[in-house]
């Protein structure tokens, strides 16, 4: 049973020992304002675990389900001060909250952020961990004073389920309180952050049996007390893990925003400058870490869609009458681009420029010229990554929502000039973090032959006749970007 709390839904999916989802149940999950800070978002562990346990039982009433074990993933960063029983002392800050968004320019008092990104690899994102921390010793150093540790969300499920206070290495990764070449907590960090290490209990990797599912906790899920409750953690390396991809294979989601990442050792990672934009986390298999670079992907061609496309019958964005219309431009749109700014998202996003409008301009050259500058942006990303990776793709692997567009992908294998594979997987967030649960669960031997059956279906984008010519765009392009 795979316990999935999103920003939009919360989740229990039974998942079989092939990957196949056998019964599922979700309900909406929001933020919610902070009584003791205006305008401030936070999250309510008590109201998500009653959704979650509402979505279990509903799973475990249909007939056939014997559950073996159970795990939760979430997203990242975000986590709450608690006392040594697990009594929350703050609501956990939401990563949507803005307030550490000045506090982000306090870190340097402390120490050079580029120290924090030699030791931790993260970019320093407003919502990461360590602005949340610094932001309570600001602000509520009481609590700092009253708490034993810090529990991500995930942590706060398992403490909840089996009574055991745990990090999950993947959390502590998206924290800026790490040294990604350990796999472990930094002391330097902490130190001149005035925090203990100890404020992060027990770092435990994915896959580990934390103890035996609790009676009372048994009975609001409708599951039998003493099943194993095992670790998973940050829902990104699960959705890696799941799509069943190797090491060195770059993978793409691709939906409001792209995130590329690839699966590199550690030991032959070569960490880039902080300018580049690349973010290192740590992967769900230890000696393995995840560096990345992330930018607003679709939501750019939503916004194309909202300004000169009508919406269909089910009140939605016609996408196939967009596509259709952009793959009878020519490539090059006609002399429109996008210039990159547009994609790089945050709470203040950056202004964009498109060039080369006409009195004859047409929509469908504003979507495909969108298309074209996120598919260099793409190239830049991958070049990027095999940079610090020290690798040479041959070949991209894109899930999400921004695989099923078919000429996307072929503008992507034409930009970047390697094959781009789509898969039929869904759930691969989900799947990954069952899968590393199964052997602790006694379904599989080991994560390799849990893994080993996957099953994948899907499309190939070979790069085509516009190669030569996109080629060219993109080197013209290159000079747009900072890096």
């Amino acid at each position: 049973m795979v316990l999935d709390c999103g920003a939009t839904n919360v989740r229990a999916m039974a998942v079989d020992e092939n990957g196949c989802i056998l019964a599922s149940h979700s309900l909406p999950n929001n933020t919610e304002a902070d009584p003791n800070f205006p305008s401030g978002l936070v999250w309510n562990p008590d109201s998500i675990w009653k959704k979650l346990s509402e979505c279990t039982k509903i799973i475990t009433a249909f007939p056939g389900i014997s559950v073996r074990g159970i795990t939760v993933t979430t997203f990242g960063v975000d986590g709450a001060l608690v006392k040594e029983d697990g009594e929350i002392l703050y609501p956990p800050i939401s990563w949507a909250c803005n307030r550490t968004v000045p506090t982000v320019d306090h870190l340097h008092l402390h120490i050079d952020p580029g120290i924090i990104y030699q030791l931790s690899g993260l970019q320093p994102f407003h919502y990461n961990t360590i602005f949340k921390l610094l932001w309570l010793k600001e602000n509520q150093p009481e609590l700092l004073a009253d708490s034993a540790h810090f529990l991500f969300m995930p942590s706060i499920f398992l403490h909840k389920l089996s009574g055991k206070l745990v990090t999950d290495v993947t959390m502590a990764g998206t924290s800026m309180l790490t040294d990604f070449s350990k796999r472990s907590v930094s002391d330097l960090i902490f130190s001149v952050l005035g925090l203990s290490p100890t404020l992060f209990p027990e770092l435990v990797e994915a896959g580990t049996n934390i103890g035996p599912l609790l009676p009372a906790a048994a009975v609001e899920l409708g599951l039998e007390a003493g099943i194993p409750v095992i670790s998973a953690g940050h829902d990104t390396q699960f959705a890696i893990l799941g799509s069943g991809t190797g090491i060195q294979q770059p993978v793409l989601s691709s939906g409001t925003w792209e995130i590329l990442m690839a699966r590199t050792p550690v030991d032959t990672y070569h960490l880039p400058s902080g300018k580049t934009g690349i973010t290192t986390e740590l992967d769900a298999v230890p000696g393995l870490l995840n560096p990345g670079m992330q930018w607003v992907a679709s939501g750019v061609l939503e916004w194309v869609a909202r300004l000169f496309y009508p919406v269909n019958e089910a009140g939605k964005a016609d996408y196939e009458l967009m596509i259709s219309e952009a793959e009878a431009i020519k490539p090059g749109s006609n002399g429109l681009k996008f210039i990159p700014e547009l994609f790089e998202g945050g709470v203040i996003p950056k202004k964009g420029t498109l060039t080369g409008l006409r009195h004859d301009t047409v929509r469908a050259q504003v979507y495909r010229s969108a298309i074209e500058a996120l598919s260099c942006y793409l190239r830049h990303g991958l070049e990027s990554l095999e940079k610090a990776g020290d690798f040479k793709a041959k070949s991209v692997i894109c899930v999400g929502g921004g695989s099923k567009n078919r000429l996307w992908n072929q503008v992507r294998a034409d930009i970047l000039g390697i094959p781009v594979e789509t898969f039929d997987l869904t759930e691969t967030t989900v799947i990954g973090a069952a899968f590393s649960a199964m052997p602790a669960a006694g379904m599989a031997v080991s994560l390799e032959e849990a893994l080993s059956r996957i099953r994948k279906t899907g499309t190939v984008y070979l790069p085509g006749v516009n190669h030569s010519y996109y080629n060219d765009y993109y080197k013209s392009y290159r000079k747009h970007f900072k890096n």
